[in-house]
C-alpha cells in the first residue's frame, strides 16, 4: 500500500491538469478546477498551500475520481 505524499499545490494542479481537469478560478487560496464528465460538469476546490496535508490530497484525488497509483502516474 502506497502512502500519499505531501505535495505543493503547483504540483497536484499540474498532475489534475494531465488528468483533463481546467483551472476555472482562483479566489484567495483556493483553486478551482472544472472538467466536464459522463455528461455533468464536476469540480473540485485545491488549496494554494504548501504543502497540501496528506489528508487533504487524498480527499482531492478521491473526488477527481482518481485512484492513488494513477495520480502518481501523472506526477
Amino acid at each position: 500500500m502506497t502512502i500519499t505524499p505531501s505535495l505543493s499545490y503547483h504540483v497536484i494542479i499540474t498532475a489534475l491538469e494531465r488528468a483533463g481537469w481546467r483551472v476555472d478560478r482562483q479566489k484567495g487560496s483556493h483553486i478551482r478546477l472544472s472538467r466536464f464528465a459522463a455528461g455533468r460538469l464536476r469540480k473540485l476546490t485545491v488549496p494554494a498551500h504548501r504543502p497540501v496535508k496528506r489528508t487533504t490530497l487524498a480527499k482531492i484525488i478521491k473526488q477527481a475520481g482518481l485512484t492513488l497509483e494513477e495520480f502518481l502516474h501523472l506526477i
